[in-house]
């Protein structure tokens, strides 16, 4: 044990060091809508927070197609910081500024021409329904400010600088709950707003937190070196599809497994309002560590792809190890937590002791979920520095949408287990998933360590 720690020592620290700012900034992704849920939940009721419940499941994929198509810029940057390019960098932000934006307005044409049509038709209560609209348009059109926060924030992740947007996530969290309440409860003369109220302070959260994050990066001097070629000029096809061929498969990539999420919420939710509710308060909890996970996957790309773009093959495969092992220290951790916290936990988000009861059983099958949704996106992490992301897409389609939710069915539905058997589904499809990542990432190491032996 002595010789394992010694050998992977100096990447655990240097892995740590990038990954907790990054895990901060993507938790705060996830602490936004568990606050909704948890403000919704003491301030609004049970109905209404079953809308949340339905609402994120539907919007969910919409911001992780957002945020799958901007992480397309940070291994790219991590590459030609390796490489020294500092020009090429801000040619690159410029490209993935305009692929951001013009994504983010697709998205909320889509939710508004679509979701807010299809949630008509999901076989949901209509008093849920009703709540879900506003909270859902809102939600929207905040992916605009939110698409332009993540193009600053993977520009200057990718270059290795991770605490200014981890303050910047911190802080607009800190603005999203206060307004959240003031605006649920209806404090301060104004009138309470009940779920709609925590969709008007997600937007203006969002809209903060863009303008913060782009004034740091037009305004900071460590960041004028790499913004020289940042122009109108500097937008063109080859730079764009560059971005895009790597942000698309991983937005996809987040949209079948998200998407099986969606699904499954959507199956408890023709169960009934309190398994609705209770797979939301179980998926919040699951969600945040899940969110730390993927800080780890995030740092494991950015480290990947500078070892990659400077050919430190070895220190590559090294580096990558280690991320595994610290993502399974703390997702066992949180595991344990969950198991023996279980019926403590949902206290948080509700008092309804049937929402309580159901969501403690949930927990304890999410105690082992985490081992698996960890090994997944760390994988998915590591192949994204490695610029190998088409296998991968395929990988997470077969494992969510082959095995995992129609699993999810028929033991939920059709053998009678309700969110029980729908959760062993999800953990059936992340099983699978971590194993085929891992092995994919393990033969194409060893590929390009052999490669590069050779060409050497």
């Amino acid at each position: 044990m002595r010789t394992f720690f010694a050998k992977y020592k100096p990447y655990y620290k240097s892995n740590l060091s990038l990954a907790l700012p990054v895990v901060i900034s993507q938790l705060g992704h996830t602490l936004v809508h568990a606050a909704s849920s948890v403000i919704v939940g003491h301030f609004a009721g049970t109905a209404q927070l079953a809308a949340v419940s339905l609402v994120n499941s539907v919007f969910m994929i919409v911001l992780v197609v957002g945020l799958g198509v901007s992480y397309g810029l940070t291994p790219n940057i991590a590459q030609e910081n390796g490489r020294g390019n500092q020009d090429e960098c801000g040619r690159l932000l410029a490209n993935s500024l305009l692929i951001n934006v013009a994504t983010s307005i697709l998205l909320f044409v889509l939710v508004y021409f679509g979701s807010m049509l299809a949630i008509d038709h999901l076989d949901q209560s209509p008093e849920v329904v009703a709540y879900a609209k506003p909270y859902l348009l809102l939600l929207a059109f905040s992916i605009i400010p939110l698409m332009l926060f993540s193009s600053f924030k993977q520009f200057t992740e990718g270059l290795g600088f991770t605490k200014r947007a981890m303050m910047i996530s911190i802080w607009g969290n800190v603005l999203n709950i206060v307004l959240g309440i003031i605006l649920v409860k209806g404090l301060l003369g104004i009138r309470p707003m009940g779920v709609e109220g925590v969709g008007w302070s997600t937007l203006v959260d969002r809209c903060v937190m863009a303008v913060a994050m782009g004034w740091n990066v037009f305004r900071s001097i460590r960041f004028k070196p790499y913004l020289k070629h940042f122009a109108l000029s500097s937008i063109d096809q080859v730079r764009a599809l560059r971005i895009f061929r790597i942000g698309a498969p991983v937005a996809l990539q987040s949209v079948f497994e998200v998407g099986a999420f969606s699904g499954a919420a959507i199956l408890v939710g023709t169960i009934g309002a309190v398994e609705q509710a209770a797979h939301q308060v179980a998926m919040n909890l699951a969600s945040m560590t899940f969110m730390m996970a993927s800080g780890i996957g995030s740092a494991a790309a950015i480290k990947t792809g500078h070892n990659l773009g400077s050919y430190n093959l070895k220190e590559l495969r090294l580096s990558a190890l280690s991320s595994y092992h610290i993502m399974l220290l703390f997702m066992s951790v949180t595991a344990l937590a969950f198991v023996c916290l279980n019926h403590l936990l949902p206290w948080a988000y509700t008092s309804d002791s049937q929402v309580i009861a159901t969501a403690g059983q949930l927990l304890l099958i999410a105690g082992l979920f985490q081992l698996f949704d960890g090994g997944q996106v760390v994988g998915l992490g590591i192949l994204r520095g490695m610029g190998d992301v088409n296998a991968p897409t395929v990988m997470t389609f077969l494992a969510y949408w082959v095995a995992g939710l129609p699993l999810s069915y028929l033991l939920g539905i059709e053998a009678g287990l309700g969110a029980t058997g729908v959760w062993i589904g999800l953990t059936f499809g992340l099983l699978i998933a971590a194993i085929l990542l891992f092995i994919r990432f393990n033969r194409q190491s060893k590929l390009l360590e052999a490669r590069y032996a050779v060409s050497a």
